[in-house]
C-alpha cells in the first residue's frame, strides 16, 4: 500500500500517461488504496493542471487527455534516455524551427538527468552516426547546453575561441542569447576583456565553462540578438539586395524560408515577391532558393541571376548526360 501521497500521485500520473483507459478498480489495486482515494487523487491531479477525463460505467475509467497547456510529464529511464538522445541530435545541428527549442529543452532535461542515465545517453550518441546532417558545422550538445544554462541564469561564461584565421584566444563573457541562422549557431555576448559586444560562432568554441559569477544583463544596442548578429555579419561580409518572385502564395513561401529573410509580399493569390538584404555567397543563395521547391525568378542582383543561370545549365547538362549514358548502354 502506498501511503506517501506525493509518491502515490507520481505513480498514478505515470500510469495515466500510458495511452489507455484505466478502470478505477484497477488503479486502486495497483496502488493498494481504495477507489475513494483514487477519486481524491484524480481531483488533486486536476487541480495541478492535469486534464484527467472520467468515463461513466459500472467500474468507471480514467484517461489523461490533451489540455490547453502542456503539464509536467513523468518519464521512466528508457523514455528519458530516448528524449535526451533525440534532443541532442536536434541541438547538434542548427535545424530551422526546432533549433532553439531543442537547446532549451535539452538544458532542462540534462539538469535533472541522473549520472547513470547521462552516461547511457553519451554512450549511445558516441556509438551512432546519422546518415545525413545539415550543411552547417556539427556542434557538441554539451557546448550548447552549457551556453544555454549561462544565458538563462545570467552567469558569466569562459571559453576558448578559434577565429576564422586560426588565431586562438580565451574569452570571458556575459552571454546574452544563442541565435541560429539555420546553418550555424552563434553566441551574442558582452566580451569583458574587450569591453564590447561580440558574436561568436559556436562551432569555433571549445572548453565552455560556467564560472558561477552572476551578472545583471546589459542592454543590447540593437535590442534584438538576431538583429545584432545580422548587422555583425553584414559588417564582416559584403551584403547585397535580393529581389526574387515566387510562383506560390506568400504564406506557403514564408513557411519554407528562415525568419531572418523577412516575409514575402503577396502580389496576388498565387505569386509573391521577397526583398531582403543578405550576405550569403551567391552560389549558396542560388542553391537555397532552388531547395525551396517552388518556381522562382531572380530579379536582383545581377550576379545572383548569373549564378542561378549557371546552376540551371549545370543541372541540365547533368540530366542530359545521364540520359545519353542510359541510351548508349541500351544499344546492342
Amino acid at each position: 500500500m502506498t501511503t506517501d501521497t506525493p509518491a502515490r500521485l507520481l505513480t498514478l500520473l505515470s500510469l495515466l500517461q500510458t495511452p489507455r483507459e484505466w478502470p478505477g478498480g484497477e488503479l486502486a489495486d495497483r496502488l493498494g488504496v481504495s477507489r475513494r482515494t483514487i477519486r481524491r487523487d484524480i481531483d488533486r491531479l486536476r487541480e495541478l493542471g492535469y486534464p484527467v477525463q472520467a468515463t461513466l460505467g459500472a467500474d468507471g475509467g480514467y484517461r489523461l487527455v490533451a489540455g490547453k497547456a502542456m503539464p509536467p510529464l513523468v518519464l521512466d529511464d528508457e523514455e528519458a534516455v530516448a528524449i535526451a538522445v533525440g534532443l541532442r541530435a536536434g541541438a547538434g545541428h542548427a535545424v530551422e524551427g526546432v533549433d532553439e527549442a531543442s537547446v532549451r529543452a535539452l538544458a532542462k532535461l540534462e539538469q535533472v538527468l541522473p549520472g547513470r542515465l547521462r552516461h547511457r545517453v553519451s554512450t549511445l550518441q558516441a556509438a551512432t552516426t546519422p546518415l545525413t546532417s545539415g550543411d552547417g558545422a556539427t556542434i557538441a550538445p554539451e557546448t550548447l547546453t552549457v551556453m544555454a544554462s549561462t544565458v538563462a541564469g545570467h552567469e558569466r561564461l569562459r571559453f576558448a575561441y578559434r577565429a576564422a584565421d586560426g588565431t586562438a584566444s580565451r574569452r570571458v563573457t556575459e552571454p546574452y542569447r544563442l541565435v541560429s541562422t539555420g546553418r550555424r549557431w552563434y553566441l551574442v555576448a558582452y566580451d569583458l576583456d574587450r569591453a564590447d559586444w561580440r558574436t561568436f560562432r559556436v562551432d569555433r568554441v571549445s572548453e565552455p565553462f560556467a564560472t558561477g559569477a552572476r551578472f545583471t544583463p546589459r542592454e543590447l544596442p540593437t535590442g534584438s540578438a538576431a538583429e545584432y548578429l545580422r548587422r555583425s555579419m553584414y559588417r564582416a561580409r559584403e551584403s547585397y539586395e535580393l529581389v526574387v518572385t515566387f510562383a506560390a502564395p506568400a504564406e506557403t513561401v514564408a513557411a519554407r524560408i528562415p525568419g531572418w529573410l523577412g516575409a514575402p509580399e503577396p502580389l496576388d493569390a498565387e505569386t509573391c515577391r521577397l526583398r531582403a538584404t543578405v550576405s550569403d555567397a551567391k552560389d549558396w543563395m542560388a542553391v537555397r532558393l532552388a531547395m525551396l521547391g517552388h518556381e522562382f525568378t531572380v530579379h536582383e542582383p545581377a550576379e545572383l541571376v548569373e549564378a542561378v543561370r549557371d546552376m540551371g545549365a549545370r543541372m541540365s547538362r547533368a540530366a542530359g548526360g545521364g540520359a545519353e549514358s542510359r541510351a548508349e548502354s541500351s544499344e546492342p
